[in-house]
């Protein structure tokens, strides 16, 4: 079993550091937080006051953290305290520059490193079901995968550095502009005076089969796995959605491709996040496409 140096114990990586202990790694965990360290001790890990502190002696170190500036940040006291040979594993979800920045900052270093962020939401942080998407070294990539293994339901590489960070916004890119278009098709049936019921099980068989219909339909009472039934709490919140595909946007703008929908589902998710639903789940938006439909 491994010693694992764990930064930012949040929504995320707290349950993910609590599935690590129950595989029997050590698990160092840091996070500004004090309650986050709280809840990350009664779990198992040994919590430790500094990122120094965390990453010493660690055969891996894995970052769980809000953004690129964070992880560059903290990559500042990660680099000179790390174990000789330790593994950097970046989970958070940042830009496809600063991930390569800091897969540079650590190979520099003398330090293996891989950019690794996930798919599933807190549910599958919680049952260690989550979609490991890896950029890196096809050698780190297999160092990696006994770390990633107790989260994970699968781990994939996506190729070099920066790529799974390239593999989340694409998918992200999709599920955004999937829920919205499940929403308006539901607004639209409810309106023509077609029920809930008719139109998921007609689509959930059919062409408009999807994700957002299927596990997370936006519509109450109609999946089990639904955020909607329970008032919206999320599994993925609105504004993480919208980070996620204004890091989508930028990247699009940056590479020179036309993203049209993308932009489209940028702006209806900026719009929500203004009206204060940022705090709910991502398909709560169905709410907006309600309230902005003509009388």
């Amino acid at each position: 079993m491994a010693v694992i140096g764990f930064i930012g114990l949040g929504h995320m990586g707290g349950p993910m550091s609590a599935n690590l202990v129950k595989a029997g790694h050590t698990v160092q965990g840091y996070d500004l937080v004090p309650a986050a360290l709280s809840a990350a001790a009664d779990n198992g890990v040994t919590t430790v006051s500094s990122i120094a502190d965390a990453v010493r002696g660690a055969d891996a170190v894995i970052t769980m953290l809000p953004s690129g500036k964070h992880l560059l940040d903290a990559y500042d006291e990660v680099l000179p305290h790390a174990a000789s040979g330790s593994l950097l594993v970046d989970s958070s979800t940042v830009d496809v520059a600063d991930a390569r920045a800091a897969h540079q900052r650590a190979q520099e270093a003398g330090f293996g490193s891989i950019d690794a962020p996930v798919s599933g939401g807190t549910a599958g942080a919680e049952a260690g079901t989550l979609t490991f998407m890896v950029g890196g070294s096809e050698a780190d990539f297999q160092r990696a995968e006994s770390v990633l293994e107790p989260m994970a339901r699968k781990v994939i590489h996506c190729g070099g550095p920066g790529n799974g960070q390239v593999t989340k916004m694409c998918n992200n890119l999709i599920l955004g502009a999937s829920m919205i278009a499940v929403s308006e098709a539901f607004v639209l049936g409810e309106r023509l005076g077609l029920s809930h019921e008719a139109l998921y099980d007609v689509a959930a068989v059919s062409t408009g089969q999807c994700w957002a219909l299927t596990t997370n339909c936006p519509v109450p009472d109609l999946v089990e796995t639904s955020r909607a039934n329970h008032d919206y709490e999320p599994g993925f919140a609105a504004a993480l959605m919208l980070k996620d595909l204004n890091l989508a946007l930028s990247a699009a703008e940056q590479s020179g491709t036309d993203a049209s929908l993308g932009r489209l589902a940028t702006d209806l998710y900026r719009r929500f996040n203004e009206e204060g639903g940022g705090g709910q789940d991502f398909g709560a938006i169905i709410k907006s496409i309600r309230e902005h439909s003509g009388s």
